[in-house]
């Protein structure tokens, strides 16, 4: 393949330059130059309100995809559960790379499990989905708000704001912070959110000159697995405004997945969970389990929107 000149338009926070990177180094392995544009996004700037009361996870991504669209950048590296599960027309994605680990982490500095913490202690996350959980495990915690980026988080903690929070593990692991994660919690305790952990590469889907090209770096395993989780949220209609939960784990040829969903109106309510099993061979045959999902919960009382 003749050598390329490629624009990574990326989020600016250490962990988006981390990915950005990353990705930019598998590019230059395989011959190809590549740069990075580092741009600042809605979702970075607006950080004293939750993402479900400010219009969600587009806000990560509407300046990358307006890069791609001009002709500025030529891929755009995300976090996965950062992206809306419907792309706009005109975008594709191009190839989810090799998963981390999908769980959520633990972290705290006085704490080392969630069961430790007295009653009322405060948590902080952002999450409606990690709110829900850690209610169904623990009603009595006060959960607070938590945002930006992981330095920030982890700062909030460490001023004491908070007697735990909870982040993804990816993001610590990625950024060398193995040491700040005192447990990982169990995927049937706390189940991810869809997609946790998984990098998707998003170009203009006109640019059939790139496909071939991510097609090589595509991890074809984790690319099924995160769309049979994305499927249950599609098809729940579910975003950063719907406590919902979504996650694959193989069994050979055999795709094993749980969902949650709970009702942001009735926080406190008991969570609905749905979960099917099916041989899954390509994207088709994974999106169709996830839908599946998403209508086992639907039968057992979720609220599609």
């Amino acid at each position: 393949m003749t050598s390329l000149s490629l624009t990574i338009a990326t989020r600016e926070s250490q962990l988006a330059l981390w990915q950005a990177r990353y990705v930019q180094q598998l590019l230059q392995n395989l011959g190809h130059q590549a740069s990075l544009l580092g741009m600042t996004t809605r979702g970075d700037q607006i950080l004293d309100r939750t993402l479900s009361k400010v219009g969600g996870k587009g806000l990560f991504v509407k300046e990358l995809e307006t890069a791609l669209e001009t002709g500025a950048a030529d891929l755009a590296v995300h976090s996965l559960k950062d992206v809306p599960m419907e792309l706009p027309e005109g975008f594709a994605l191009a190839a989810v790379l090799e998963r981390e680990d999908p769980r959520d982490a633990w972290v705290s500095n006085r704490y080392a499990r969630l069961d430790d913490l007295p009653q009322g202690a405060v948590v902080g996350t952002s999450s409606l989905r990690r709110q829900v959980l850690l209610k169904a495990l623990r009603p009595d915690l006060d959960i607070q708000p938590l945002r930006g980026n992981v330095n920030t988080r982890l700062r909030k903690l460490d001023d004491g704001q908070y007697d735990g929070i909870v982040l993804a593990a990816a993001g610590l692991k990625r950024l060398d912070m193995h040491d700040r994660i005192r447990h990982e919690f169990d995927t049937d305790t706390m189940l991810p959110a869809a997609g946790q952990g998984a990098l998707g590469i998003e170009i203009r889907a006109d640019r059939q000159d790139l496909v071939a090209l991510f097609a090589s770096m595509a991890d074809a395993r984790s690319w099924k697995t995160v769309t049979a989780e994305r499927a249950v949220s599609r098809c729940m209609g579910g975003s950063c405004s719907m406590p919902l939960a979504a996650h694959g784990q193989w069994q050979g040829d055999t795709l094993h997945l749980q969902a949650a969903w709970g009702d942001e109106l009735q926080p406190d309510a008991p969570l609905v969970r749905a979960a099917a099993s099916a041989q899954v061979t390509d994207l088709a045959s994974a999106d169709a389990l996830g839908q599946q999902v998403a209508q086992l919960l639907q039968a057992a009382g979720a609220k599609q929107r």
